[in-house]
């Protein structure tokens, strides 16, 4: 029998559906069936109208089901926004025995776990840091070691209770039940990190559309985590202002810029460009010459994207509105993780990822202003039909699946396809009922 893992990442513009599946005895899950939709009803990472947040996450969930050829019943989502905001707690307890049990490790995480937070939050992850036993740090799995005092230091992720109660809510609608609720920036981490990395201290950014996670690990532990409500959406919008287009033209020049770069390299390779020094050249005609030439090369042929009236950009205008506004990212990010007594300048650098992580350049603004090496980080891990959801913009939805391994769901073989309208949400509410009654 195989085991069913469903990921269902809820971001601003797009919902990303996963179904996994996994034999026993294997270790990487294969994904069997995969949708991405546009979004709607979710601003920021938050839903703000649930009507419309059920029609586009039930549309991709019924894609993936339907070329996974079964009907879940469970999945794990992903939350996000600017109301995300993580602390560092420790538990302690007295060793009930000899040696540490499960029981002393449970209390130990349990205490910690009773940081005072505001009636209007709730707890989403409990995540630990290390062990420590009789004030010996660094352990990793304190079971049957001897000792009299157990502690555990560890993350906690929490996110307002408004938040988790609107997208159960919605998810709940389309009569599914939720195996998890995880901090997108977490799951994307798990799916774009190496395991040295985070042993070296890393950063890891998530810029998506209208939200920039970030989660910084120290000496293996994760010990920072937050959001903030500015992505590629702002990108967007401020080449439209600054270029006097449509905000559709816009994302589409920033999505097609690179391979239009590209493009334009080659045919220019095949010019013929005079190599003589302009102090050499005889006239004023000749440094007009060179001038029109210089403002040649700052141009670049957009036509093909068919802009109205807009064939040409000046390169220049457009890497300074997107530097500008990337960098404004990394200031308030920055700032952010400064305030919490960390530094985001970590030893193994910063590992880009989210939709943004594709723009051109985007690599070497962040080296420039950490000063500390960068990459774009892929996801990785499972096998299947990956082609579609290879790039940084799925990391998300690759790490929710990542965690519902680790979550050692039970089985299930999956239910034969039957779509998602609304007698089969009834059909499956009936079931869940049935179950109840003894």
């Amino acid at each position: 029998m195989k085991r069913i893992i469903t990921a269902i990442d809820i971001g601003s513009s797009k919902i990303c559906t996963i179904i996994a599946a996994i034999d026993e005895g294997q270790e990487t899950p294969q994904v069997i069936g995969v949708s991405v939709m546009p979004s709607r009803g979710i601003k920021k990472g938050v839903i703000i109208n649930i009507d419309d947040a059920v029609n586009s996450i039930g549309e991709c969930l019924e894609a993936a089901e339907k070329m996974a050829g079964l009907t879940v019943s469970s999945a794990v989502i992903s939350i996000n926004g600017k109301h995300i905001t993580s602390t560092n707690n420790r538990g302690v307890v007295a060793v009930s025995h000899d040696e540490i049990t499960e029981d002393d490790i449970s209390r130990a995480i349990e205490n910690a776990r009773t940081v005072a937070i505001p009636s209007s939050r709730e707890i989403i992850h409990v995540l630990k840091r290390e062990y420590i036993v009789d004030a010996q740090g660094g352990i990793v799995d304190p079971l049957g070691m001897s000792g009299d005092r157990l502690e555990v230091d560890t993350h906690i992720i929490s996110a307002t209770t408004t938040a988790v109660q609107n997208l159960v809510k919605t998810v709940n609608q389309l009569a599914l039940q939720i195996d998890d609720i995880v901090f997108a920036g977490f799951a994307s981490s798990e799916a774009v990190l190496t395991d040295t990395e985070k042993e070296l201290g890393v950063t890891m950014l998530d810029i998506g559309a209208g939200t920039t996670d970030v989660c910084v690990y120290v000496e293996d532990a994760i010990s920072y985590s937050g959001c903030v409500p500015i992505g590629g959406d702002h990108i967007t919008s401020d080449l439209a202002i600054g270029f006097m287009i449509s905000i559709e033209d816009a994302r589409r020049l920033k999505e097609k810029i690179g391979m239009i770069l590209e493009q334009n390299e080659r045919v220019e390779s095949d010019k013929n460009i005079s190599a003589k020094p302009a102090f050499m050249r005889r006239d004023k005609e000749e440094f007009s010459k060179e001038d029109k030439e210089d403002k040649e090369e700052d141009e670049i042929d957009i036509s093909s994207l068919n802009i109205p009236d807009k064939p040409t950009i000046s390169k220049s205008l457009y890497d300074k509105i997107v530097s500008t506004r990337v960098e404004e990212i990394f200031d308030i990010v920055s700032e952010q993780v400064k305030q919490a007594g960390f530094d985001i300048r970590q030893p193994a650098g910063i590992v880009l990822t989210g939709g943004t992580a594709n723009l051109v350049g985007i690599t070497k603004l962040a080296k420039d202003y950490f000063g500390v090496p960068a990459r774009v980080g892929t996801p990785s891990g499972l096998t299947g039909f990956v082609e579609e959801i290879s790039g940084p913009a799925y990391a998300t939805a690759y790490g929710l699946i990542l965690r519902g391994l680790d979550l050692g769901m039970e089985e299930i073989g999956g239910e034969k396809f039957e779509g998602r309208g609304v007698v089969s949400i009834i059909s499956r509410i009936g079931s869940f009922i049935k179950k109840l009654i003894p």
